[in-house]
């Protein structure tokens, strides 16, 4: 890596030495919370909708490249710049937002993967739930081991999802032509539509994945002038770019199989359950099976990722640091409490996703403040064009998730339904 830094050592399979970070981030991006969303998406609207998961995802392009730069430049994490540079009693109120969005961003992928396993199984929701806190805890272990193993393993979960996916569009009788024209033409054919794409791209940040993905860069390779930061900068924001456009695909794969296996006559499919129960007399067992392979897959790694950015938040904002099974261990017991209250596992992802909502400003803020200071960021202090782009950026991002804030609570919100 050094070599590499120094430009001594150049080609494809160097920038293979800086790869990990994004795609470990990306999983935020195709986490169970997304599944219902999208599938309701394209139940409903067919392919209309794919230009929001389009716009959705260079927001989220954005923000993770804003993320990553301020780890390498600066080498501390968004927590512990939060904490190093604002007043004590604010950095004690950002942990406890920070640590609830955490918790239910865990609720919402947990659920997702126990959902996964208890339909393709056939065993309760609980034994489900129990497969998966002894999977992911399993994977945790791995983090001990130093960077390298967790980002294969999390890149091996990645690639099994995007592989269902591209499966999925083999046995669904796809429109391409009217999905390219979904996809580059801005439509919103009423109030309902426009209340979906609120859902999409209000959800697109997600709280953890601004945290972690600072902390995964901010020691990986140490840099010992502004010109190597360059080249880390540089090696950063093309994994950026390829791991985000993933996940961008993946979602739009969603979006596609859901509008093309229920819009014809079943576009009042919006639940992960229904769907699955929906897929196999329209598409065939398999069309089902990978579905919940890809469900599984999501809810394990990202499970593993929200559990990773829970530890660095209480790290980097108090300086504790718990044990790993401790740690797995809170932030799995409001999923196990809410499923054993009886709650329907489909409104605990939805309140989870109010509650990210609510925490969201936090890091969102903190980002473009640190990001366009230059005392902290030096030289790499972010220019006017991408400060702009970022304010534009959260605003439509936090405006979008006051609305689905004020739906959720019956507050009337003019032009939607």
């Amino acid at each position: 890596m050094a070599a590499v830094l120094a430009g001594q050592r150049r080609g494809p399979r160097s920038a293979l030495l800086f790869v990990g970070p994004a795609v470990i981030a990306s999983i935020a991006y195709m986490d169970p919370g997304n599944y219902a969303t999208n599938i309701q998406a394209g139940a409903g609207y067919g392919y209309k909708l794919l230009w929001v998961v389009l716009a959705a995802n260079l927001i989220a392009m954005l923000f993770q490249a804003l993320s990553a730069r301020i780890g390498i430049v600066t080498g501390k994490n968004l927590a512990e710049l939060c904490r190093d540079n604002f007043p004590r009693p604010v950095v004690f109120v950002m942990w406890v937002i920070s640590e609830i969005a955490a918790m239910a961003t865990d609720l919402a992928e947990f659920l997702g993967g126990a959902i996964g396993l208890a339909l393709l199984f056939g065993m309760p929701l609980m034994y489900g739930m129990i497969v998966t806190a002894v999977v992911t805890y399993g994977i945790l272990i791995f983090d001990s081991k130093g960077f390298r193993p967790m980002e294969l393993i999390i890149g091996a979960f990645v690639a099994v999802i995007g592989m269902c996916f591209v499966i999925e569009l083999f046995i669904a009788p796809v429109d391409w032509s009217s999905a390219v024209h979904g996809l580059l033409t801005p439509d919103l054919p009423d109030a309902a539509a426009l209340t979906i794409a609120v859902g999409i791209i209000g959800a697109t940040v997600m709280p953890h994945a601004i945290y972690l993905h600072s902390g995964l860069t901010q020691g990986r390779a140490a840099t010992r002038d502004d010109g190597e930061k360059r080249r880390v900068l540089r090696f950063s924001n093309r994994e950026v770019v390829v791991a985000l456009a993933a996940a961008g695909m993946v979602n739009m794969a969603m979006v596609i199989m859901a509008a093309s296996a229920f819009h014809a006559g079943n576009s009042d499919v919006a639940e992960i359950e229904t769907a699955y129960h929906m897929l196999t007399p329209l598409l065939g067992g398999a069309a089902a099976t990978f579905f919940l392979i890809s469900l599984i897959a999501s809810g394990i790694s990202s499970s593993v990722v929200g559990t990773m950015a829970g530890q660095m938040i209480m790290q980097g904002f108090l300086h504790i640091r718990l044990p790993i099974w401790f740690r797995r261990l809170v932030t799995m017991l409001p999923a196990f409490v809410v499923v054993a209250m009886g709650v329907n596992a489909t409104e605990a992802l939805v309140m989870s996703q109010v509650v990210l909502s609510i925490a969201l400003p936090v890091p969102m803020i903190a980002l473009i403040i640190f990001a366009g200071r230059r005392a902290i960021m030096g030289e790499f202090v972010t220019g006017p064009l991408v400060r702009v782009l970022a304010i534009i950026g959260a605003l439509l991002v936090l405006s979008l998730n006051f609305v689905l804030l004020a739906q959720v609570f019956g507050v009337p919100v003019p032009g939607l339904g």
